[in-house]
């Protein structure tokens, strides 16, 4: 069951929902709250030199998305003249509220992308938009530029919209992955 704007709000009032800072009454439509863009991006590094073949292998013993992620981008600071990303160019960026779903509350959520930016080629996740019950941290966005022209990215613009879901009953394991507590920055 998707929670109404109203049922947001509640949820948030009565601590099921945490959201910091908390959203503005702007942030709000019938079934979303939009959350905004922090001004820290992680940047895929240049490959190398020419000739030079390297690939992600996720069956690796030891791999570590999170790991590897630090070691092959860098972090870019978004200045107030906007950051311009480049058509078919992956960066990671973070949301600037952090969420909360406590387990007791009974809510997971989903993170999706705007239509005013889709529409222009911003895909904000590339598959992962499940944000499980028992998450605490900020947001991570995959964002890819799919359009035929550069999109300039400025800290604090409304990047994503979050859709709340009922869970029946509460989880046995709450969400315990690689990416729990996770924050903007090195």
């Amino acid at each position: 069951m998707i929670l109404t704007d109203r049922e947001i709000r509640n949820s948030i009032e009565a601590g099921l929902i945490l959201i910091d800072p908390k959203p503005p009454v702007d942030a709000y439509a019938s079934t979303t709250v939009d959350l905004t863009l922090d001004k820290t991006l992680r940047v895929f590094k240049e490959r190398g030199a020419p000739g030079l073949s390297v690939a992600i292998d996720p069956g690796a013993p030891g791999y570590k998305a999170k790991d590897l992620i630090a070691s092959i981008t860098e972090t870019q600071v978004i200045s107030n003249k906007g950051w311009t990303l480049e058509p078919g160019v992956l960066v990671l960026g973070w949301t600037e509220q952090r969420l909360e779903l406590p387990l007791h509350g009974k809510i997971a959520a989903r993170v999706e992308g705007k239509s005013g930016l889709a529409r222009v080629g911003l895909a904000i996740h590339c598959t992962a938009p499940t944000i499980h019950a028992g998450f605490v941290g900020t947001i991570q966005l995959e964002m890819v530029n799919h359009g035929p022209i550069p999109i300039c990215l400025r800290p604090g613009i409304p990047i994503c919209q979050l859709i709340f879901e009922a869970t029946i009953g509460m989880p046995d394991n709450a969400y315990a992955g690689q990416f729990l507590g996770q924050a903007s920055g090195p």
